[in-house]
């Protein structure tokens, strides 16, 4: 899936590597790409030759800079009427997908980009690169991605971005100190070796055990102690059954590569 003016889908060892490609206009997204990134998310979730997800930008200067202006619909439509989970479906949270998805940041994200960054599981981001949230420079509300960010980073760092606007960029090191970047790579080609390097050692992770572990992670910050660490024991109860619970010890006494089970359905 591509196109000239939209997202690169490209599939390869088990990892599907989604590029933002409209380095013209800052990797702004436009309807179209809105529409592809969520057929994309949805071919991630489904196929089960892919473990791994990685989200990045086209170029070196920029890798989404929320959404395009020249393409924006102020008012239109009947998203008034909408809720947001049926309104908003191009992120890998919005989407729902349990698999793995790392976000590696060549360059400026800002506003509608930083829900990438929010709503993935492991974030890579290049030194050069910097976070920006000017919505309310424009009139507009930060009402969605700051508040991924504030999960991720903080109160303080998302109110600081949220009402600062264009007058501040947040350096790619202090998103790093904050915990809003996991891994600080030179420079944006040595931010994506490093996203495809970790997507190669992901893959060869049980999915199953993956999938449940990604959710209880998600889960404990949407839900308060003890309900957080219950949720957790039960799906970590639920893998018991699933093949990869002996398959893993098993290989590992074997001294062989594991064969994982790809249903998670699937029963022992």
């Amino acid at each position: 899936m591509s196109g000239a003016d939209t997202l690169r889908f490209e599939v390869d060892a088990g990892i599907a590597l989604l590029t933002l490609d409209r380095p013209h206009e800052g990797n702004a997204m436009t309807p179209a790409m809105l529409l592809a990134l969520e057929q994309a998310w949805q071919r991630v979730e489904r196929d089960d030759g892919i473990r791994v997800a990685i989200i990045t930008g086209a170029g070196e200067r920029h890798f989404c800079t929320g959404a395009s202006v020249s393409a924006l619909e102020v008012g239109r439509g009947s998203l008034n009427n909408q809720r947001h989970a049926l309104a908003n479906r191009f992120s890998p949270r919005m989407c729902h997908v349990t698999k793995p998805v790392i976000c590696a940041v060549n360059g400026l994200a800002n506003g509608g980009g930083l829900h990438f960054v929010a709503d993935s599981d492991i974030v890579i981001a290049s030194a050069t690169a910097a976070f920006m949230d000017s919505h309310v420079s424009v009139g507009q509300v930060s009402g969605l991605e700051s508040v991924g960010i504030a999960r991720r980073a903080g109160l303080g760092a998302a109110l600081l971005m949220g009402l600062a606007g264009r007058s501040y960029r947040m350096p790619a090191e202090r998103a790093y100190q904050l915990g809003m970047v996991d891994l600080l790579e030179p420079g944006p080609d040595a931010a994506r070796a490093r996203a495809h390097a970790l997507a190669a050692a992901l893959v060869q992770n049980s999915p199953q055990a993956m999938a449940l572990t990604k959710r209880a992670i998600w889960g404990s910050t949407e839900m308060l102690d003890p309900a957080a660490h219950d949720h957790g024991w039960e799906l970590l109860k639920s893998h018991w059954s699933h093949p990869d619970f002996e398959e893993g010890p098993r290989a590992f006494a074997d001294k062989r590569p594991a064969n994982w089970t790809a249903d998670p359905n699937a029963r022992r």
